[in-house]
């Protein structure tokens, strides 16, 4: 007789779905990459961000689709295989595997960087190896512990963008933290003007952009453990994107309002 096939116990709800791919998309490339793009082409990063964001709401919609007539846990490396060809599934599942080998690097660097800010004198090796440790646990525990860790992390994350954009248009609007005197929208044209880099900057800035909203991906590896997932992937797939562009854009727009463009650097991210 047969074995009966495993199947995934679909612990995963709609709500975790998003906050991971809404919480893998803001991370390292918000709150330390943002500086980069900045330095490359001033405030028209904001008009980068917008048009790449763009660019992957279509890219998000054709992979929803798919996710929608078959949720599988192997996205975007199972339809390669079956609709292109198996070469193009086997690039595509190691691309994604270097991939998060070089941004999982990245992530511990910069929260080593974090934690030394916060508390001097930590060591970066200690710190990194815990992260490590800690990531793997989470990872290799369980679909649902996984996907509740991710929840409340990235609500972190959440609030503090919203709360930073909310403080920030005080500053603008009412000089809030300022002695009473309004910042204004004079930093977005007073230092070069709108495009200091050119469409040249503008151009290179894509490149880090394009790396900042990496995890949105997440929607298409996590739909195979939700519950309900037709459901979850039409939410997800619609209001993720708008939400992610919204948190960037807001984001940006008020540290490049707030302070001049050109002299980001001394401050850090």
């Amino acid at each position: 007789m047969a074995k009966k096939a495993p199947e995934l116990k679909r612990s995963m709800t709609a709500g975790q779905m998003e906050m991971i791919s809404l919480g893998g998309a803001i991370g390292v490339g918000l709150f330390m990459g943002a500086s980069s793009t900045i330095k490359w082409t001033g405030p028209s990063v904001l008009l980068a961000y917008i048009f790449v964001g763009v660019i992957l709401y279509i890219v998000m919609r054709a992979l929803g689709e798919m996710l929608y007539v078959d949720p599988g846990t192997g996205s975007f490396a199972d339809y390669a295989s079956e609709h292109v060809h198996p070469i193009a599934g086997y690039l595509a599942e190691w691309a994604n595997v270097f991939q998060y080998i070089v941004v999982g690097i990245s992530e511990v660097v910069a929260t080593t960087e974090y934690l030394r800010f916060w508390w001097k004198g930590t060591s970066d090796w200690v710190a990194g190896a815990i992260i490590i440790l800690f990531l793997l646990v989470a990872n290799l525990a369980s679909a649902k512990a996984y996907a509740t860790l991710e929840f409340w992390f990235a609500m972190i994350k959440v609030v503090t963008i919203i709360l930073m954009i909310l403080l920030g248009f005080a500053v603008i609007l009412f000089g809030f933290g300022n002695g009473g005197h309004p910042v204004g929208f004079s930093n977005l044209w007073s230092h070069g003007g709108f495009f200091t880099g050119g469409l040249k900057g503008f151009f290179f800035s894509m490149a880090i952009i394009v790396g900042s909203y990496e995890g949105i991906e997440l929607i298409g590896i996590s739909a195979g453990e939700v519950s309900d997932p037709h459901k979850a992937i039409v939410k997800s797939v619609k209001s993720v994107l708008w939400r992610i562009l919204i948190f960037y854009v807001g984001a940006i727009f008020v540290i490049v309002t707030i302070y001049p463009w050109n002299k980001l650097d001394s401050i850090g991210s």
